[in-house]
């Protein structure tokens, strides 16, 4: 069975940028970062780093350059990682501002991503069945 994708908006902080940068589109903008802290805030709480700090990590030579294409043809790339960053079926606005520091965690280059709980484990219906079954003999 394959893991569900992992929102990045239901990360903590996510959905409010998105509903401010809906208001005001210009949060999108890469310089929009020195005017509004909150989304330093934000990267640093969930992927370990700021997207500043994200910028002036050493990229290995290998590095592929994913953070720098359009946000559409990054939705894939994320989506073969384990991620979704859309939020109905469209790229994040604020995307900008954590493809990186989201792509360094993913490849372990830099930063942490976000704890994640293991799946529940599935209950063996065998077991389930015959603990009903019990029960209802009790009850006779």
């Amino acid at each position: 069975m394959t893991q569900p994708l992992r929102r990045l908006i239901d990360l903590p902080g996510i959905a409010d940028l998105e509903t401010r940068a809906l208001m005001k589109p210009s949060l999108a903008e890469p310089d929009a970062r020195a005017d509004v802290p909150e989304i330093d805030a934000v990267c640093r709480a969930c992927f370990g780093l700021t997207a500043d700090e994200a910028e002036a990590t050493a990229l290995p030579a290998d590095w592929d350059g994913i953070d720098r294409k359009p946000p559409a043809q990054q939705v894939f790339a994320f989506e073969d990682a384990g991620w979704d960053v859309t939020d109905k079926r469209r790229p994040l606005r604020m995307l900008g501002h954590y493809a990186l520091p989201l792509w360094l965690a993913i490849r372990g280059v830099a930063g942490e991503l976000p704890f994640q709980a293991p799946p529940a484990e599935e209950k063996d219906s065998w077991a389930t069945s015959l603990a009903a079954d019990a029960k209802a003999y009790r009850k006779r």
